[in-house]
């Protein structure tokens, strides 16, 4: 780390969340291969488990109904989920009016069997961590100080907060979800997290090896934009999340899925320039939206001028960003964008101008579909994108 960095990491400012020369490595092209049987297998499996999660409890007979799968195949598999504690029977609904025949039992999905190990390393003074149920319900929290650790030392600390967080799990953990800041490609592994110095750390393979637990890592702004599509009550399937308490980053979610881009570092917007003749950036370029909305940056400025000044300089950073999110809404059609980070900075002026602007510089129609609103001090969006990236695995996203 350059001193550069360090200083700017000891006044409590951050390293830009992107890279500044990205690494080489590129996402892998997916090649199509034939199925197996197993494939079709796992697929059906998951398909069974999305639907109960999605819909309730249900019949097996519903349950062929609603996957077109047949009857023989849904009972074998809903047996399989029974044997890993998944689904369960429950007693049938009571319905109107008399049925012949001995009632159906309903399959429902036991939230609270298993448990989920989830972390945000998104903090600079400390890795969050909780255990959640199915449903993304918090059972327990945990988290252990930074300090001065980097490189290995910070790599221990999160292996000390998931023993940790193991130990207090009242169930069988299914598997281990981690939001991560820097670059993170799609093995899980973190390509670079500049202020921790994690180059190349293979972190969600290690997770995996050491605790025998599968573990799943993504970037933590990304982690956040999932919460919000599966957890946040979001209608929306564009969508963008713009995260600005440790510095600037944006997770992208287009068609319900994630955007990560091939070099992984899809909306790494902090570094779009605004002014061309605004203030130096730690990128060494001026005018760049992080220092005009970055938490720590907008509190020094603050301090700085007089209490009557303070909503001008919010809206102004309001501004900038709504300045930068216009033409990506319009390229995208995005239908929600989300702002984080401290509620005292961003909830008023600041989200005020944002909306003023995107809407002054975009299409009528663009601006009517579009809804710009705040999540500033939800706290768990990132821990409860790591539950999304183990759900996803398992097939219920």
């Amino acid at each position: 780390m350059s001193e550069s960095v360090r200083t700017d990491v000891a006044a409590g400012r951050r390293p830009p969340r992107g890279l500044f020369d990205l690494p080489p490595t590129r996402r892998r092209r997916q090649e199509r291969t034939k199925a197996q049987t197993q494939d079709n297998r796992a697929h059906n499996r998951s398909l069974v488990l999305a639907t109960l999660y999605r819909e309730g409890a249900m019949s097996r007979a519903d349950l062929s109904r609603v996957s077109s799968l047949t009857a023989p195949t849904v009972s074998a598999l809903v047996a399989d989920l029974e044997a890993d504690g998944l689904v369960a029977d429950v007693e049938p609904r009571l319905e109107g009016g008399r049925r012949r025949g001995k009632p159906s039992m309903l399959v429902e999905i036991q939230d609270d069997a298993v448990n989920l190990v989830v972390l945000d390393l998104s903090p600079a003074e400390y890795f969050r961590g909780a255990v959640t149920n199915l449903r993304g319900e918090i059972v327990e929290r945990s988290q252990v100080a930074v300090g001065d650790a980097l490189g290995e030392a910070a790599h221990d600390l999160v292996n000390e907060l998931v023993a940790d967080l193991l130990q207090r799990a009242p169930s069988r953990v299914l598997g281990i979800g981690v939001g991560s800041p820097g670059i993170v490609d799609d093995t899980g592994t973190v390509r670079q997290a500049a202020h921790l110095e994690w180059h190349d750390l293979p972190l969600a393979r290690r997770l995996t090896d050491r605790f025998g637990v599968p573990a799943y890592v993504g970037n933590d702004v990304n982690a956040a934009a999932l919460a919000v599509l599966h957890f946040r009550g979001s209608e929306a399937q564009n969508l963008m999340v713009i995260a600005t308490e440790h510095g600037v980053g944006a997770g992208l979610v287009v068609g319900g899925e994630l955007v990560e881009g091939e070099q992984f570092a899809a909306g790494e917007i902090g570094h779009l320039t605004v002014d061309v003749d605004g203030e130096p950036c730690i990128c060494g370029r001026r005018g760049c939206l992080d220092p005009m909305i970055n938490a720590v940056y907008l509190r020094e400025r603050l301090a700085a001028a007089a209490h009557c000044e303070h909503d001008a300089i919010l809206a102004a950073a309001g501004q900038a960003l709504g300045t930068v999110l216009a033409p990506i809404a319009c390229a995208l059609n995005l239908n929600e964008i989300i702002l984080t980070g401290p509620a005292d900075l961003i909830d008023g002026p600041l989200l005020d101008a944002a909306v003023e602007t995107v809407q002054a510089r975009t299409l009528a129609r663009t601006g009517a579909s579009l809804t710009i609103r705040s999540l500033a001090g939800d706290d768990d969006l990132i821990l409860l994108g790591g539950a999304c990236l183990v759900l996803a695995e398992l097939g219920v996203f």
